[in-house]
């Protein structure tokens, strides 16, 4: 690996990301708001930065990875943004998952200043991130998607460039609004097999490998039927990428029928204080509902 590399935001998939990379050789500046997860990375070999612009002064591509919209025009723009460490002809790879058209606008005002940009949103969770097998969907110019996949090689299984600025981002759309698909249908199924009085455990085990298998299935269903509510990825931010594909749904006049049930759901857990637990907590809701709980926990 020929360039340095600045991965900015460590939590559990920027983590991952960073983790990857030194693995796989590559010369690695982190920075992260809280300075305590930089400390890990550090111990690896990474190099620590002090803030944003210094990443982009030490690195010809940089990764981004964090919650939303305006955090990412914030490492990008800010004060102390990457926009001051940048040199023309650098690299910005965009992991977080945001709004499509605020990445247009971004890769726009960064082509101006002679800077390239890749959003590549993630999916696969912190153990995809762990593992080095996340999948990207990655849209942006097909040059920059060639340079850059030696690096996306070693974050990710399934790496797809699927068009220009923004395409990514919408892509990532498409999969949780799958995503939630699934964890709505694992909420009614598992639900449905407590009333009737089956073992839930065995009920998985035998769906598992037909026709209803799935990711969600293989690694939340067990948590749901344990009552494990720890995330691999939260309520609060589930619901907003759920907001985000409501939202350009709403724009295209797409009618997102169970996408928009379980944003009202997911809403409800979050007045009750459930934000902070995995997006497979939606049943949660549904047993209120019901008046049945899975498991005895």
């Amino acid at each position: 690996m020929q360039e340095k590399v600045g991965v900015i935001g460590l939590g559990a998939i920027g983590g991952g990301i960073a983790h990857n990379l030194l693995s796989a050789g590559a010369d690695v500046t982190v920075w992260n708001r809280t300075e305590a997860k930089m400390e890990p990375l550090v111990a690896a070999g990474a190099a620590a930065a002090a803030n944003a612009a210094e990443v982009a002064r030490s690195s010809s591509i940089v990764f981004i990875c964090v919650s939303d919209t305006p955090d990412v025009e914030e490492v990008l723009f800010g004060d102390e943004g990457i926009l001051q460490g940048a040199s023309p002809g650098d690299l910005i790879i965009d992991n977080s998952t945001i709004s499509p058209q605020a990445t247009r606008e971004m890769a726009r005002r960064l082509d101006s200043a002679g800077i390239h940009m890749l959003d590549a949103p993630v999916s696969g969770g912190p153990e995809g991130a762990a593992a080095g097998t996340l999948s990207l969907m990655v849209g942006g110019d097909r040059a920059q998607f060639e340079r850059a996949k030696p690096y996306l090689d070693s974050i990710g299984g399934t790496i797809t460039h699927v068009g220009d600025n923004g395409d990514g981002q919408m892509v990532k759309l498409v999969n949780q609004i799958l995503v939630v698909g699934h964890a709505l249908a694992m909420s009614e199924a598992f639900l449905f097999a407590a009333a009737g009085g089956l073992d839930l455990e065995r009920t998985l085990q035998a769906v598992q490998g037909g026709a209803a298998g799935s990711w969600m299935l293989d690694h939340r269903a067990p948590q749901m039927i344990r009552r494990d509510w720890s995330p691999g990825f939260s309520i609060d931010m589930q619901e907003k990428d759920v907001k985000l594909a409501v939202g350009a749904a709403s724009e295209l006049g797409v009618p997102l029928l169970v996408t928009g049930l379980v944003d009202d759901l997911y809403r409800v857990l979050q007045r009750e204080g459930m934000g902070g637990e995995g997006n497979h907590a939606l049943v949660k809701a549904l047993e209120r509902l019901a008046g049945i709980r899975l498991g005895a926990g």
